[in-house]
């Protein structure tokens, strides 16, 4: 019987060992241990839960890293080009006058502008975003987010224009930040369509009266197969873009925010449709 006991206590024992020595692992910052998944049941059970906390750690670790690298290679740039004319002002190497001055002020409205990115990201994915929802008309706040499209459009030579499918009811939501993503989304349609083709907003309640639609298309040469489920990912940019990649991961967390969700298709030589859906209320 004693023998017994003892077996029975080393084969729970041990993989509680496992677990401790593992854990001190994760405390040192080695996100890589794993347990070994033996023992009882609930001895197994316990080192599933540790791996799967584990790897979850390991990814949020390589996400920071690389968020990090990214923040500081866009960041260098506009510190370089404010740094390198600061000096050159200063050392009499280019003259006081307004050019010098206005690039330094467009570099630091870059850097403005990506703070204020990375802000809005982080409150959104973190869920500390304040949302101001009021009843809004949707098909109003398109025409209002292409209007402002609407002369740069024309002068490239691309018919914008917002259509709806039927009767749009208002939907509770934060209208600054809905014509934000809105605005996101036109801005990106617009880059990649090329002249004599069309982006258009299109917006339609679903049957059942439970979600709105809104579609961004475009007639550009699409999104290859490889690249489409990245879109939205922070950073990521196209060889062609010269935004910093944050648009598209922003509107999609915005949508998140208000309960929506967000997609896209596309395929190559035949455009480009990013949509989200947000719920209405009953």
């Amino acid at each position: 019987g004693v023998t017994l006991t003892v077996l029975a206590l080393r084969r729970t024992t041990a993989p509680l060992g496992d677990v401790m020595e593992a854990a001190g692992r994760v405390a040192a910052g080695d996100y890589g241990a794993r347990v070994a998944e033996r023992g009882p049941a609930e001895a197994r059970d316990l080192a599933r839960a540790f791996n799967t906390m584990t790897e979850r750690l390991q990814v949020d670790d390589a996400q920071r890293r690389r968020l990090l690298a990214d923040i500081t290679h866009e960041l260098r740039t506009p510190l370089a080009v404010v740094q390198g004319n600061l000096e050159g002002l200063l050392d009499g190497v280019y003259p006081r006058d307004d050019a010098h001055l206005a690039l330094i002020l467009d570099e630091t409205r870059v850097l403005s502008r990506l703070v204020e990115d990375l802000r809005t990201l982080a409150l959104a994915e973190s869920g500390a975003l304040r949302l101001q929802r009021e009843p809004t008309d949707l098909e109003v706040l398109a025409e209002e987010a292409a209007a402002s499209f609407r002369s740069s459009a024309g002068a490239a030579g691309v018919a914008l224009r917002v259509e709806s499918l039927g009767e749009v009811p208002l939907a509770e939501v934060d209208p600054v930040r809905i014509r934000e993503v809105l605005t996101n989304l036109i801005s990106n349609a617009l880059r990649h369509t090329p002249a004599g083709g069309a982006v258009t907003v299109q917006l339609a309640a679903e049957p059942d009266g439970r979600r709105i639609t809104v579609a961004v298309q475009d007639t550009g040469a699409g999104i290859p197969p490889d690249v489409l489920p990245h879109i939205f990912d922070r950073f990521y940019k196209s060889d062609e873009s010269r935004g910093m990649g944050l648009g598209l991961a922003i509107a999609k967390n915005l949508v998140e925010a208000h309960g929506g969700e967000m997609q896209a298709g596309s395929a190559p030589g035949q455009g480009t449709s990013l949509s989200f859906t947000l719920p209405l209320p009953r």
